[in-house]
Order: structure tokens, then C-alpha cells, then sequence
């Protein structure tokens, strides 16, 4: 199939005009396919003497009829999911469209779900980023905006949600309030028996919707969901001259869903995993409401006003990103989102910005030719590094001048589509300061810079030299930290001062004695990779625990991360100062992320498998002194977090069998269903569970993340006929869905395992190459990132990675995984060797 060029979209912008389209979708028809009839009026523009040609996209099961302007079209005229329009004079044209169209089962176009539960079936859109041709003909980018006018049959019982505000006008039929302009791939149908709750908020209708089946879950969350969502908005007004552009305000909670959420103008989708089934932490409440608050950002920023192509999708992306965790903190409860913003975030972005695949947060539009290639940069640059670029820009440029270049740029191109000069001009029009500067040292340039830390000292006074290996000006905090009188191990404040990294003269003293720390990039402002002098080191990681300021914390973990990643500190020294200092934390954000890193990277990937057993001895041992301290329930969701870690790292079954046949852990918490999972999973790594064992807990929870924890315990038994089994239904048949088959490839490959699974490592690159090309890049994302052989560190896998690469030609979508994969692997080999040397 072909994909769109950028030269194909700006030509066909140039053409045509859309005014308005006319959807009937017929849902009724049966579990494969459903009925889409479309109407498109649009204009060739200009005084053409000559008449033009252009084309509309389609994938249908079966095209029944086409006309144009009255006169039938071949049906076979349709090649690539393009049907040709010839010779087009200009002036008013009508293009309908008669088809049937297949649901799918990896979460692209119309998904179509049933749920195990009850049997009851749900259906939604997802048609970002060139999908909308799964569901209806159209002229398929994000700069021929138009009005849309959905009407959509369903069964009895059912309830649609769209764009707009619907209403059943009988016979099943469900007509949405047309649209004001938005782009094609804004376009949302949610449809089924779902549960809802609604209320006004400033006389907008608000609504939050899930399946039946999770009902009493969003009803004991949904004042929670609710309030954050009325916080955001209100927030936002204050920011934002521009009032919220649509006439209603939907979240839908949908199964099996690709990404976090959708900004779907009106009707937001979340995976549904945000309504939850079992006990979670304050973090991932957070988490939740940051999401909401991002989300509700692009109606501004993405929605009423959008790239007009993929290269810019920076400025949807990082823009929400910042103003998610932003908003979060500023109209919500959730006041310390940045701490979880820098440990788990922004590490996201570093990663992705020191692999061979990195690229500029604004790429050049040469470098984005067309929708397949702009797919590929949805990921920690777009977003990690971008936000963490907004806030750099933030500290430099000053909130006030930031949200008036904002607001000039929403005023300007409400309804229509920007780019990144438009973006920057808005910006420069409120400041004096040099934003086309900071715009090409910032967003233009990959890679990430190194800020060091060197000290000299006397009786009297210190001074701080800060040197930069990279290119971009940075705008630091500087924490200044001494040693407690009244506690050897405790840390003070001394002074916080910002700092210009390059200097633009020679550092100045300051007074006082030698700090026991000095943390430049305290509270996180820029984007860059800390190196400490000596003695801040030798404090750090005998006191990290001490320093007061959460942010401040997270920095330093960073830090030693970054050192971890780069050979500079051996993996054992950072398990040893997480053993230290973990037990002490008071941030959950940080202990997740901490614990996160040192289980799948340390313990999995970076040290030697002659090492393995004695990480996750510490790793348990750390968190049952986490669980001790805990005793008392002050910290439930730290105790929670240090469950779930000791179930990870167990490397005897004894424990997890006494749990799961008592049904909870010794002073709590009782085993919910994801504890549950989560113990049998381990328990069937370690061969203590069978397939009784799984078909039993089966029973227990026949929901759809019960069948998920199913397939992923099944695919981890240590059992060859297991595995095979596995391994067929993951490649061979397309039976699984997008959930499924991610949920048998996270239970398929254990360290523990390393023998049993070792012949189907060369098997994995011809396999996961042909079922991408097969499925198409929703499947070629799961098959790159969840069933790649992350633990087999070795010079054979990256071999056989990098023949295929070189010789297999996998889809776009999967190339860019297995390139991630394979420098995470080399820098794994590189990252032993150097603990080895």
C-alpha cells in the first residue's frame, strides 16, 4: 500500500477545497464488516483553463459504488487504496462513495472488540495517522480540514459518541452535530453498550464512558476523573484567550487502544486500562490525570490548530507533553508532577536521543517525505525531549511572554494549520529576547549535551565551572548543599542561583566554605546529561536519600543512570546505592522509576548472568525492608510498589505460592487480580505453576486482562511444547489481537529461560519481519518492541539483528524498533565489557 508523500499532500492542498463531509456508518452488519457510505463536497480551486487530477484513499472489504458529480466510476479504478478523480474542472464537485470495510483487531481504524466478560461487543475509531481510509473515503491529510456530519446505525442498546453531541433519532440510528473544521484523522465514532456518567460543567456537556463490564471501576473513580478534568479545563481558560472550540467535552475508556489516549476533539479515548481493576499507586493516579490534562491541550494545540504536516507533529507533541504535566501541577492535587516527569519521562527522551535513530524535536521536512517515515518519530524525542525543551524555553523566555507568543499563535490559526516558523513568529512577536536563535540551538539539533562540574576551593570562598560538551545554551538552577550539624547523613540548603551554561564570562566566587553538594540543573530545568565534581559524587551516593527537594533527587538517580548507561558507575555500585537509599525515599515516583531501571536494565541486561542471582537478591532484599517500613499503612502505595518489586525479582516461589493461597501478603495488601497475574507469571518463569494453575486463576478472572495475564503466563512456562505454542500463535496465525499477541511476547523471553528459547532467536528476525509486512505497523510495533529477545545480550543476536536490517528489508515501522533494539544491545555488550576491563 502506498503511503502519502508530502509532495502529494501539498499538491493536492493546492487543488482542493473541502467543504464538508457526509458519513453514514451501518454497524449492524455483521462481526466482520460494516457499511460506510460517504458524501464529499469539495472545490477546485482557481480559474483553471485545463482540468486536474487527484485521488481519494480507500480501503474497503468490497467498493460497491462510486459517483462523481452523478456520473458512476469504475469501481476498479481503485489501485493502492487510491481511486483516481480525472479530469476535474474547477469549481463545486460531489464525490459518494459505497462500501463495506473491515473491522480490525490491532486497534487501527474501526477496532472491534468483544468483551469475555459478558459477551457484549464495542467498536471505535482510531484513524491517526493515515487510517481514515480504514473506516471512510477521504482526502486523507491533516491540512484539508472540513466539516464533518457523521449519522451511524448500531444494534439495540447501544450508545454512540462522537466529535459532536449525538442523538438517537430511532431505528438505531445515531446522528452527531456536525463538526466545525477539523482534519481527517480527528474524526471519532465510539460505539456500544457502554456505562456512562455525566454532568455540565459551564454549561458544556462533560461525559466519561466505559464497557459494563467496568462499570463499579469508573463509578468509585469517576468524582476523581471528573474533578481533575473540570480542574484542567478551568486552568486552561485561564491560560488560553481562546475559549474551549467544541461543543462537548467526551472521555471514553476503550479496550485493546494502541497509545495512552487520543485527542479526538470532544471525544478523547484512553486505553482502558486508566479505569482501574486493582489497587494502584498515587504515581499512577498522577499519571492518569496528567494524561487527561495532555490531552485536553491539544483541543488548542493540535485541534483547532494543526500541523499542516507530519514533520511538525513536535509541536502538537511536546507542546502537550509540557502543558500536560504543567497543568497537572498547577490545578490539580497531583503538585509534584515534574519529579515523575524527570525519572521516568525524560529518561525516555535520553535514550531515544543518543541512538543512531535520534533526530531534530523539529526535523527538516525533507527528512519527513511521507506518513510512514513521520509514524516513526512519535517517540521520546517528540515528546520527553520536546516538553523538556518547552520548559528550558520557559525558564529562559518567562511564562508570561511564552503563553502571550501562545496565545498569538492559537488567535492566529484557530481553524486552520501552522507550521514552525508560524509557531516561532508568534513567540518573537511577544519577546525581544532571540527565539530564532534559541529555536535552531534547541530544536533543529540531536544529541544530548553533558554539563561537568569542576570545583576549586578555598578557606573562603568556592568557585563552580561548569563545562558543556554540546552546542545548546542552557539556563540552569544551581543547588548548594552543606552537611546537616544536627545529622551526619543529612543535607541543607545553602542557596539555589541561576547560572548560564556557556558562561559569558569567567565564574565568579562565591562565599563560604567548600558545599558538601553542588547540583547544577537542580529542579531539572534543561535537557542535559550531569556530571558532578568528586566530592558532590562521594556525597550523592552516600547521601542521596538526605537531599530535601524530591525534583533535586530525581536529578541525581538520573545522573547515576546516565553513568550506568555510559560504563561510568558498575551496575552492582548502583544496585548497592538503591539498596541504600531506596528504603528511605518518601517520593513514589522515584522508587518506581529507580526500582523499574535497576530490575529490567540493571539486574536483565547489564550485568553478566553470573551476577544475575545476587542483583535480585538485593532487589528483594531492598524491598522487604520497603515492606517492614511499611508495616504500619501509613505508605500503602509504596508498599504496593515494593510488592510488586519483590514478586519481579523472586528468584524462590516459596513466597509467592504462600501468598496467592492466602490471598494476600502478610499485613496486606489483599492479591487483586493484577497482583495475582503478576505472582503466577512469576511463579510459571520459576516452573512452579502449570497450565492447571493458569486455567484455574482463568476462572478467577475471565475478564480481558485475565485473558491477557493468561497468554503471558502460558508463553513463560519453561516448557518446549509451551513455547512452541507460543511462538505459532504470535507469528504464524493472525488470531491474536493487538493485546494478546503484546501479552504472550512479554511472557515468551526469560533470562531464566536463556537455553530453552535459545533456538528461536534467529528464527525471531525472519518471523517478526514477515508478520509486519503481514499486519502492518500496529502488530510491527508489538513485534519490535515486546517480542524482540531483549535479554539475549550477546554478539550472535546483534549479528543476526544487524543482517536483517541490512538484508531483510522489514517494513519502516519494524526497521526503526530493531534499529532501538540493536544499539540498546550493543551499548548492553559495550556497557559489560567496560565492568569486565
Amino acid at each position: 500500500m502506498p503511503v502519502l508523500t508530502r509532495d502529494e499532500a501539498q499538491t493536492r492542498a493546492q487543488l482542493l477545497d473541502v467543504q464538508r463531509y457526509t458519513i453514514e456508518l451501518d454497524l449492524t452488519r455483521g462481526a466482520e464488516t460494516f457499511d460506510s457510505r460517504t458524501v464529499i463536497r469539495f472545490t477546485v480551486l482557481g480559474d483553471r483553463a485545463a482540468a486536474v487530477d487527484t485521488f481519494v484513499e480507500l480501503k474497503p472489504a468490497e467498493l460497491r459504488s462510486v459517483t462523481l458529480d452523478g456520473q458512476p466510476l469504475d469501481p476498479e479504478g481503485l489501485v493502492d487504496n487510491r481511486l483516481a478523480l480525472t479530469g476535474l474542472t474547477a469549481g463545486e464537485h460531489e464525490l459518494r462513495v459505497d462500501a463495506a470495510m473491515s473491522y480490525s483487531h490491532t486497534g487501527e481504524g474501526m477496532h472491534r472488540f468483544t468483551d469475555p466478560t459478558d459477551g457484549l461487543v464495542y467498536a471505535y475509531t482510531q484513524l491517526f495517522m493515515d487510517d481514515t481510509q480504514r473506516v471512510f473515503a477521504a482526502f486523507d491529510q491533516p491540512d484539508l480540514k472540513s466539516v464533518f456530519a457523521l449519522t451511524v446505525t448500531v444494534p439495540e442498546g447501544w450508545t454512540v459518541l462522537a466529535n459532536g453531541v449525538t442523538e438517537h433519532v430511532g431505528g438505531g440510528k445515531w446522528q452527531a452535530a456536525a463538526t466545525p473544521l477539523i482534519s481527517t484523522y480527528l474524526v471519532a465514532v465510539a460505539a456500544g453498550p457502554w456505562h456512562s456518567v455525566r454532568t455540565e460543567h459551564r454549561g458544556l456537556p462533560f461525559g466519561i464512558h466505559c464497557r459494563r463490564s467496568l462499570a463499579p471501576f469508573m463509578d468509585a473513580d469517576a468524582d476523581e476523573i471528573l474533578d481533575v478534568t473540570r480542574a484542567c479545563y478551568d486552568r486552561y481558560h485561564e491560560k488560553f484567550d481562546e475559549p474551549y472550540p467544541f461543543d462537548s467535552y467526551d472521555q471514553a475508556f476503550v479496550p485493546e487502544f494502541n497509545a495512552g489516549a487520543m485527542e479526538n476533539p470532544g471525544l478523547v479515548t484512553f486505553r482502558d486500562e486508566f479505569i482501574y481493576r486493582s489497587a494502584v499507586t498515587e504515581t499512577e493516579r498522577q499519571t492518569r490525570a496528567m494524561v487527561i490534562a495532555h490531552e485536553m491541550a491539544h483541543m488548542w494545540f493540535g485541534d483547532l490548530v494543526t500541523l499542516r504536516w507530519w514533520d511538525d507533529i513536535w509541536l502538537n507533541e511536546s507542546f502537550a507533553e509540557y502543558m500536560g504535566f504543567q497543568i497537572t501541577a498547577e490545578a490539580t492535587r497531583f503538585t509534584d508532577t515534574w519529579t515523575d516527569f524527570g525519572v521516568a519521562r525524560k529518561a525516555w527522551g535520553y535514550d531515544a536521543d543518543q541512538r543512531p535513530s535520534t533526530h531534530p524535536v523539529a526535523p527538516d521536512p525533507d527528512a519527513v517525505p511521507d506518513t510512514a517515515s513521520a509514524m516513526l518519530n512519535f517517540d521520546g524525542i517528540s515528546y520527553a525531549k520536546g516538553a523538556s525543551a518547552l520548559r528550558q524555553l520557559v525558564a529562559w523566555l518567562g511564562e508570561k511572554d511564552f503563553l502571550a507568543g501562545i496565545n498569538t499563535h492559537i488567535t492566529r490559526h484557530k481553524f486552520a494549520n501552522a507550521t514552525l516558523a508560524d509557531f516561532i513568529e508568534s513567540l518573537a512577536h511577544n519577546t525581544d529576547r532571540d527565539v530564532h536563535g534559541w529555536a535552531d540551538a534547541w530544536l533543529r539539533t540531536t544529541g544530548v549535551d553533558t554539563l561537568t562540574s569542576t570545583v576549586t576551593h578555598d578557606a573562603r570562598e568556592w568557585t563552580l565551572a561548569v563545562d558543556r560538551d554540546g552546542s545548546r545554551p542552557h539556563r540552569v538552577a544551581v543547588g548548594v548543599y552543606d552537611r546537616d550539624l544536627t545529622d551526619s547523613q543529612g543535607l541543607v540548603l545553602r542557596e539555589r542561583y541561576e547560572k548560564d551554561v556557556p558562561d559569558s564570562g569567567p565564574s565568579v566566587p562565591r562565599d563560604g566554605g567548600r558545599p558538601a553538594l553542588i547540583v547544577p540543573n537542580d529542579q531539572d530545568l534543561t535537557y542535559a546529561k550531569i556530571r558532578f565534581d568528586d566530592v558532590s559524587m562521594e556525597t550523592a551516593l552516600r547521601s542521596l536519600s538526605r537531599v530535601p527537594d524530591a525534583l533535586t533527587r530525581a536529578v541525581l538517580w538520573n545522573s547515576l543512570r546516565d553513568m550506568v548507561r555510559d560504563g561510568e558507575l558498575e551496575g552492582i555500585t548502583y544496585l548497592e546505592t538503591a539498596r541504600a537509599h531506596l528504603p528511605d525515599e518518601t517520593d513514589l515516583a522515584l522508587v518506581q522509576g529507580v526500582l523499574a531501571f535497576a530490575t529490567t536494565h540493571v539486574a536483565n541486561r547489564f550485568l553478566p548472568p553470573a551476577l544475575r542471582t545476587v542483583a535480585l537478591t538485593t532487589l528483594t532484599e531492598l524491598c522487604r525492608d520497603l515492606i517492614r517500613r511499611t508495616e504500619d499503612g501509613s505508605h500503602p502505595g509504596l508498599r504496593l510498589t515494593a510488592v510488586r518489586g519483590f514478586i519481579d525479582a523472586a528468584t524462590r516461589p516459596d513466597p509467592l505460592q504462600e501468598w496467592l493461597t492466602e490471598g494476600t501478603v502478610p499485613g496486606g495488601p489483599e492479591l487483586d487480580p493484577e497482583l495475582r497475574w503478576r505472582a503466577l507469571t512469576r511463579l510459571a518463569v520459576l516452573g512452579a505453576a502449570d497450565e492447571a494453575a493458569i486455567a484455574a486463576e482463568l476462572v478467577r478472572d475471565p475478564s480481558a486482562t485475565g485473558q491477557e495475564g493468561a497468554a503471558r503466563c502460558r508463553a513463560a512456562l519453561p516448557d518446549p511444547e509451551a513455547k512452541h505454542r507460543a511462538w505459532e500463535a504470535m507469528f504464524t496465525s493472525d488470531d491474536l489481537s493487538n493485546y494478546l499477541l503484546t501479552a504472550t511476547a512479554q511472557g515468551f523471553w526469560q533470562p531464566e529461560q536463556a537455553d530453552l528459547v535459545r533456538e528461536y532467536i534467529p528464527r525471531y528476525y525472519e518471523d517478526a519481519v514477515t508478520v509486519a509486512a503481514r499486519r502492518g505497523p500496529a502488530i510491527a510495533d508489538v513485534a519490535g518492541r515486546w517480542a524482540f529477545p531483549v535479554f539475549s545480550v550477546d554478539a550472535e543476536t546483534l549479528r543476526l539483528g544487524e543482517e536483517c536490517l541490512r538484508d531483510a528489508a522489514p517494513i519502516p515501522a519494524l526497521r526503526r524498533k530493531l534499529a532501538d533494539q540493536l544499539d540498546d544491545l550493543a551499548r548492553a555488550l559495550r556497557v559489560r565489557e567496560a565492568a569486565s576491563s
